[in-house]
């Protein structure tokens, strides 16, 4: 895996070839950029130029590192998959893993996420979005999204387990070795609860896995979703896990408000296809019971696309989230 992060971003030598990139698509689209780019967003994992156009617009180049290799290439097919509920690439690049955006206008926070009727409605779109998508599931697979299908979770959550590297063991922020014995224990009904999932009458789809207010567009009622560099082929309930803990802390909502369970039942409402209300509701729980482990992977694959100097700041999330499946669910009070 490569890696990249802060320097490589800032290289001159590689901004001249991404921007040389972003130009010639512009060019190929018969837009015309007007003025200097701007590097507002540098992380360690991507970095987007805002490229101001002619006329008075602009677009953004965005470019990832290799633990987000996916990104190019899903929002490409989610583009033409659908379009009504993604920002649509201009152009992608997947070998350079690069993506040229039109500009999506007021993200919710930005419009004013306070309310719950903002997340609720954000999290009816998503879930439109997911059973949309869920018969693309094998194909994204094929396309190099990360495949977390809950029938694949107890394999790789094994290795992790067995990573003392990612667990950051003999550093500060590493995982007590009681806390990891727990979970080590545990992997026995963590195994059934990912059978069960597999087993239910939910298909797997595309699962954001970071979605919250400050990656959604919002205009005239319409959700876009954007940043796919956590995303992975998984079970779509496991989407709930960060965004329910997200809609606690705007709201400033304690775990098991009812005001949370509202959230949870507007997104299952969109899956009643696929099963009883029952049904759906014990399918969340397991979901939201995965949930921790998996983002303790997703977190390991964004940190070993990144210069090992770069990591420190973000070492406590795999040992972090690998804690977390101890915890009960958001939606349990007390949790």
């Amino acid at each position: 895996m490569t890696t990249t992060g802060v320097r490589t971003w800032q290289d001159a030598d590689w901004r001249s070839a991404a921007l040389a990139w972003a130009l010639e698509q512009l060019d190929r689209a018969g837009l015309v950029s007007d003025g200097e780019p701007e590097q507002p967003h540098v992380r360690s994992w991507s970095t987007a130029f805002r490229l101001p156009l002619r006329g008075g617009d602009s677009v953004w180049l965005k470019s990832v590192g290799s633990g987000s290799a996916q990104e190019p290439v899903l929002a490409g097919a989610l583009g033409r998959w659908v379009p009504e509920h993604v920002l649509v690439p201009l152009a992608v690049e997947p070998a350079r893993r690069l993506l040229l955006m039109p500009d999506g206008g007021r993200t919710l926070r930005e419009a004013g996420s306070g309310d719950l009727a903002a997340w609720e409605a954000m999290l009816v779109d998503h879930a439109r979005l997911q059973v949309a998508v869920a018969p693309h599931a094998d194909e994204l697979v094929g396309l190099g999204v990360p495949d977390h299908r809950p029938e694949r979770l107890p394999g790789l959550v094994a290795d992790l387990l067995a990573d003392d590297d990612a667990l950051e063991v003999g550093r500060p922020d590493a995982i007590a070795p009681e806390v990891r014995e727990r979970v080590v224990v545990d992997l026995g009904a963590y195994a059934r609860a990912c059978r069960e999932l597999a087993d239910g009458s939910v298909p797997a789809s595309v699962q954001h896995d970071d979605l919250h207010d400050a990656n959604v567009f919002v205009a005239d009622g319409r959700h876009r979703f954007f940043d796919w560099g956590d995303a992975s082929v998984s079970h779509p309930f496991l989407v709930l896990l960060v965004t329910l803990r997200f809609a606690a802390r705007v709201l400033d909502l304690p775990d098991g408000d009812p005001a949370l369970v509202r959230l949870r039942d507007a997104y299952l409402d969109q899956w009643l296809d696929f099963g009883t209300v029952a049904e759906l509701r014990q399918l969340c729980d397991l979901a939201l019971r995965v949930g921790p482990l998996q983002r303790a992977l997703t977190w390991r694959r964004i940190l070993r696309g990144v210069h090992p100097e770069e990591r420190v700041e973000w070492a406590g999330s795999v040992p972090g989230w690998t804690a977390e499946h101890l915890a009960p669910s958001p939606l349990h009070a007390g949790a």
